[in-house]
């Protein structure tokens, strides 16, 4: 992204309702897991930060393209941080217990196919990958022109990626649902011109409280949501077949 974004999202991360909502999603998905996780793609760390607080027991890494994050992310979470690209980790084969991808590979320097061989790489047999992906290509905007997505997919399109990469026990579900119409409203809206600011800005306290309240109740409805503005997956890479080696 470009520096000005990473400041943004420096800024935003611990307040803002969207990252507060997806964080915390996320924590929850990694609530069985113990061991190592890396987050790829970590930007400047807010996710590591929760992560911290919620589960201190995991050994938490991270990895950043982007230098400046990088040192962000290190100073904000206490995780180790490694530079490199999604498309190639810095890690041995089987290094991590599970794996995160927030919305990565969405991104322009992402190579979709080459960052989830990666992925599948580093995570040990048996690991959890964890990916958040913007939903729906139709919903592309300013926005994503800011923060250089130039991908979204849909919970099916992300699980075929998943599959085809060699993952199984593939789970997807859409979330922010509750929020769509007035997404879709804003987008479209904003759509319109192309030199808008991406979404990650600050929100009125009231604003910011009742957005956060919706994907909370959201969080805890005992159904799927047919349709959401992201979709969150998580999969296995399986046991590798006996006599073989990474």
């Amino acid at each position: 992204m470009e520096p000005h974004e990473y400041a943004l999202m420096d800024a935003a991360e611990g307040r803002m309702w969207w990252y507060r909502a997806l964080h915390a999603r996320l924590a929850d998905a990694l609530a069985g897991v113990r061991g190592r996780v890396l987050d790829a793609g970590c930007g400047t760390g807010g996710l590591l930060a929760v992560l911290r607080a919620a589960h201190p027991a995991l050994a938490l890494t991270g990895v950043e393209w982007s230098d400046n994050a990088a040192q962000r992310a290190a100073e904000k979470s206490g995780a180790a941080i490694a530079r490199g690209s999604v498309n190639a980790l810095p890690f041995a084969a089987a290094s991590f217990d599970a794996v995160v991808a927030a919305d990565v590979l969405c991104h322009r320097a992402v190579d979709p196919a080459a960052a989830l061989a990666e992925l599948h790489r580093v995570l040990r047999p048996g690991g959890m990958l964890l990916v958040n992906m913007p939903a729906y290509a139709w919903l592309l905007s300013a926005h994503d022109r800011q923060v250089h997505n130039v991908r979204r997919w849909t919970a099916g399109g992300t699980a075929a990626a998943l599959r085809l990469a060699g993952f199984t026990q593939v789970r997807t579900r859409y979330w922010n649902g509750l929020l769509l119409p007035l997404m879709v409203l804003q987008r479209k809206l904003r759509a319109r011109n192309d030199g808008a600011a991406s979404d990650v800005a600050p929100f009125s306290p009231w604003l910011d409280a009742t957005l956060h309240a919706i994907t909370r109740i959201e969080r805890r409805l005992p159904i799927l949501l047919p349709a959401g503005g992201s979709v969150l997956a998580t999969a296995i890479r399986p046991p590798a077949p006996e006599g073989a080696h990474d």
